[in-house]
């Protein structure tokens, strides 16, 4: 049976409704960069997108073909992820979703190497005539983090944000929203098909504790 990220590490991909600490290690992907509304027809966003699975398909059907990866094994691809941010702003405004910058990524498996990575680049370039110059191999340890299960459209997150706050102060922490820490979400629900107010979205933010705060 082909490994399943989501079932393997339930921790990170499937959190409860109610707010919880996790120390997430260091996590290698594929990424693109942009800035702009996600929203948009053919804009930046969906197009990152479309790099990002060609490249994880690549990878994930090499030992069909002459590429033999080290230490290759079966699995799953892992779902969409994105870093968002907005300059000037803490945390996220989803009212100006014009000033987004965001990293785009999906997880890969620890055995895919830098190499790897460069090597579907060009596969893709070749087979696909699709540019992925604007994807890179990227390396994130997240460390101690808050997340939550929000369940529903995208623009009603700031409710369960708001809940994940209110868990930080009761309990002695606060958000580490930085240049290097961004707000995080990772998408489980094929958006094409699901209703969306029944749409799963893990959101994770950087956290740290207080201290000498007293209660």
């Amino acid at each position: 049976m082909a490994f399943d990220f989501k079932k393997e590490y339930k921790e990170f991909y499937m959190p409860k409704k109610t707010p919880e600490i996790v120390n997430v290690p260091s996590v290698n992907y594929i990424a693109v960069r942009g800035c702009g509304n996600p929203n948009e027809e053919g804009g930046a966003y969906k197009q990152a997108i479309g790099i990002l699975y060609a490249l994880a398909y690549t990878i994930k059907m090499s030992y069909k073909g002459p590429k033999k990866i080290e230490g290759f094994y079966e699995y799953v691809v892992p779902p969409l992820e994105g870093f968002w941010w907005q300059e000037g702003i803490l945390g996220v405004d989803y009212d100006k979703k014009d000033l987004f910058h965001w990293i785009s990524v999906t997880r890969l498996p620890e055995f895919v190497t830098k190499e790897d990575f460069d090597w579907a680049v060009e596969e893709v370039k070749t087979k696909k005539k699709m540019d992925c110059s604007t994807a890179d191999f990227f390396t994130v340890e997240e460390g101690l983090c808050v997340q939550i299960m929000h369940i529903g459209p995208f623009d009603d997150e700031p409710a369960s944000v708001a809940y994940m706050d209110q868990f930080l102060d009761d309990n002695g922490y606060e958000n580490d929203l930085s240049e290097e820490r961004r707000h995080h979400e990772i998408y489980l629900s094929d958006m094409r098909n699901t209703d969306c107010s029944k749409w799963k979205t893990v959101i994770r933010h950087p956290i740290r504790k207080i201290n000498n705060v007293q209660r």
